[in-house]
């Protein structure tokens, strides 16, 4: 039997009806203008120097599902690092680049990690979607696929970060988190190791247990935000993975490094374990005369949406970075108290506009305690001056204030809904076991 469909005809009855046209014809449609009045835009620092290395990161992810019972479905994700430096990017058109010119760049400076996630009526002999898909994270995060410079970085990025294993005082085991057996919050594992087992009730546990994306699946079901989540992580590792590099061998590069990621930098819910000691790592390279450039690019979203209203009064030129009151009372129009982004957020939201076509949403790091920053300033912002003056040398005019290495990564990650999505759903079809 077909599937019921919505009625054709079901509006007729809408705009006949008198209350609906009464109530119309008193609405209005005014010229909007912009309220810009509780935004304090301020001139653009003009004291930085150029960064000559730019790395990128970005991430994409899609999710086939049968049209038909019992619906299977199963999430492919894969995400990407780029290295450019600014020689290459000066030869590039920033309007029409050249694809074989591209095609070189890209040749010998991306890495990529891909993975798939089974999320409903797919499994492996033996085992259920809750462990399959709990392994399948830790296994993933190890990466021994297809780039042989990523085998294994990314897990370690995740240990020298989990356990502030930049610190000279590193920390002799995980923050405790929930454990996917007993889900008592008491898991947590000693210094350097990756599985072990529960100290509760002696369960097998993985570090990517920490990330409690289990917390939000069933023994047969995986909810599509797990693969969201992972790409989030992946993302997040994949930039942080030249750092650690750096930071262990020659920390001297990094005075030149622009790191870059798509979206915000931030990690939500459960990941947010993360962000804690991303801040501490900021403030403590900070102190140590290391002011690493990192910026987060938000293309989307409501602080994008904001962007678009009240930056077109706004002068060329400048800077606008909006408090936690700013942000609850004109950006998410929310009554909430809490301090916006202050466990998530390891990045200050900041509106930059260099001109009427160049505006853009980044994010950028502050070293205040190695702690949140509820009104952050320009002095707040790690390395803000060269990343003012890094900024102009990496835009590009394709799009508005797009960016060219977020643009080349996201051509090494984007998995496109055609045709990419169809090859992806024959790919699954032909490799699931029915």
């Amino acid at each position: 039997m077909p599937a019921e469909r919505a009625s054709k005809l079901g509006h007729l009855e809408v705009i006949k009806c008198p209350l609906v046209q009464k109530l119309c014809k008193n609405f209005e449609d005014p010229d909007y203008t912009p309220k810009s009045s509780n935004a304090v835009w301020q001139k653009l620092p003009n004291k930085g120097q150029e960064l000559k290395i730019v790395f990128s990161s970005d991430g994409s992810l899609q999710t086939i599902e049968a049209p038909q019972p019992p619906y299977k479905a199963i999430a492919f994700v894969k995400t990407a690092l780029m290295k450019l430096d600014q020689y290459a990017i000066s030869k590039l058109d920033k309007e029409a680049p050249n694809p074989f010119a591209l095609r070189d760049i890209m040749e010998h400076s991306a890495l990529f990690h891909s993975t798939a996630f089974p999320l409903r009526h797919v499994l492996i002999q033996g085992k259920t979607i809750y462990n399959t898909v709990r392994e399948i994270i830790y296994e993933s995060v190890k990466d021994t696929g297809l780039n042989d410079a990523l085998d294994g970085a990314m897990m370690n990025t995740l240990k020298w970060i989990a356990y502030d294993g930049w610190s000279p005082e590193p920390k002799d085991h995980l923050e405790e988190f929930g454990c996917p057996h007993c889900h008592q919050n008491k898991a947590t594992l000693p210094f350097g190791e990756e599985r072990g087992q529960c100290p509760n009730c002696g369960g097998e546990i993985f570090i990517t247990d920490l990330f409690g994306l289990h917390l939000a699946m069933q023994e047969d079901y995986a909810p599509n935000q797990v693969a969201s989540d992972y790409m989030s992580v992946s993302e997040t590792l994949m930039i942080f993975t030249p750092i650690k590099y750096y930071w262990e061998n020659n920390r001297e590069i990094i005075r030149d490094c622009l790191f870059v990621k798509d979206g915000p930098l931030s990690l939500r819910a459960t990941l947010a374990k993360l962000s804690a000691p991303i801040r501490r790592f900021f403030k403590f390279a900070k102190e140590n005369g290391f002011d690493i450039a990192m910026i987060g690019q938000e293309k989307t979203g409501a602080f994008f949406d904001h962007l678009q209203l009240i930056g077109q009064n706004a002068p060329s030129g400048s800077i606008f970075i909006p408090d936690n009151s700013y942000i609850r009372n004109e950006v998410q129009h929310s009554n909430l108290l809490g301090v916006y982004g202050s466990d998530t957020n390891y990045g200050a939201k900041v509106f930059v506009k260099y001109n009427d076509y160049h505006k853009m949403v980044i994010n950028v790091p502050t070293g205040e305690r190695g702690e949140f920053v509820e009104h952050p300033s320009i002095s707040n912002l790690i390395a803000i001056d060269n990343i003012i003056a890094t900024l102009p040398k990496i835009l590009s005019n394709r799009y508005e204030g797009a960016l060219l290495p977020v643009e080349l990564a996201n051509g090494i990650a984007s998995l496109s809904t055609y045709p990419s999505a169809k090859v992806l759903e024959l790919f699954s079809q032909t490799l699931t076991k029915s």
